[in-house]
């Protein structure tokens, strides 16, 4: 499962930490919706109802946009159906934030957006999942390693590096007070310049467009859909999101019109991609919002305390 995670960098951060490939091999960076860079606010402790960045198709939104070019909007976790009636998402009986990949053709909520090529994929700096103890559970934070082959010794460094990265996020955070637009690409469709900062986890979702019956504003929401998790994870928890790994697969994911559904489902596999590191019991309260939520610590330390 899928229950919390962190999305620490400013809006236009997040556009360069997302720039892709189109169809004819030009790097573009998603511009965000309009309004929607505003309506994003980076956390270390994001729940479900809260705001995250969500990259999808432009022709969502753009009947004439290009079906590979990306958009980036904000959405609410915790899909709300077309189809709900009541007039207020918060009334609905069951949880949606999460959606089993192998019950996607069975639930009503999930096909209807899956038939309709609503995919998007989560973006965030990673997920926290607890592992049951004897009389409590320990959290970790689990992401993408840093490098590219995610050594034992390169995932310690990473894990140095994310302690470092996680005390200057300040900084990030004053910058989201300021208009947050994307760079503009250049004449040929190339980015200005290359992300070099935290890679961040994209994880497929299905959303979903609903609008109050008696009208009022649209509301966006998304699932994060999730597999069975890899060996490396299994200690943890048995479920995982579904991570896309890498540009090719993220750009088939979101492309519903070269990509239909039967193929997009096959993406849906357990990857053994990610890295995790222990973190302190702070993050349990969703209240607690700071840096520290995601730092290692000792597992161990408060046990030896005790003693």
């Amino acid at each position: 499962m899928c229950g919390r995670t962190a999305c620490t960098l400013a809006p236009d951060e997040v556009s360069r930490a997302c720039s892709y490939r189109s169809r004819g091999g030009q790097r573009r960076q998603p511009r965000w919706r309009d309004g929607d860079a505003d309506k994003y606010r980076p956390s270390y402790n994001k729940s479900p109802q809260s705001t995250s960045p969500v990259l999808l198709s432009q022709r969502h939104f753009d009947k004439d946009a290009p079906v590979d070019e990306c958009v980036l909007a904000s959405m609410r976790w915790g899909l709300v159906p077309a189809w709900f009636k009541e007039d207020d998402p918060r009334k609905m009986q069951y949880s949606t934030s999460n959606c089993r990949s192998e019950n996607i053709l069975e639930k009503k909520s999930y096909k209807s957006p899956l038939n309709k090529g609503q995919r998007c994929v989560i973006l965030a700096d990673g997920f926290y999942e607890w592992r049951r103890e004897e009389k409590s559970k320990q959290p970790f934070f689990i992401y993408f390693p840093q490098t590219p082959s995610g050594s034992s010794q390169e995932k310690t460094e990473d894990q140095d590096d994310l302690a470092t990265s996680a005390q200057s996020k300040e900084t990030s955070e004053r910058a989201c007070s300021a208009e947050g637009g994307a760079f503009d690409s250049t004449e040929e469709g190339e980015a200005p310049c290359e992300w070099t900062g935290w890679r961040l986890l994209t994880m497929a979702g299905l959303f979903d467009c609903w609008t109050p019956p008696g009208g009022g504003e649209a509301l966006y929401t998304y699932s994060v859909i999730t597999v069975n998790a890899s060996p490396n994870l299994q200690s943890i928890h048995d479920r995982m999101p579904a991570v896309l790994d890498g540009e090719e697969e993220v750009r088939r994911w979101l492309d519903f019109g070269e990509v239909k559904s039967p193929d997009a489902l096959k993406l849906l596999q357990t990857k053994n991609s990610l890295t995790f590191h222990p973190v302190s019991s702070l993050v349990n309260n969703s209240r607690n919002n700071s840096a520290e939520c995601l730092q290692p610590v000792d597992p161990g330390c408060k046990k030896k305390c005790d003693i």
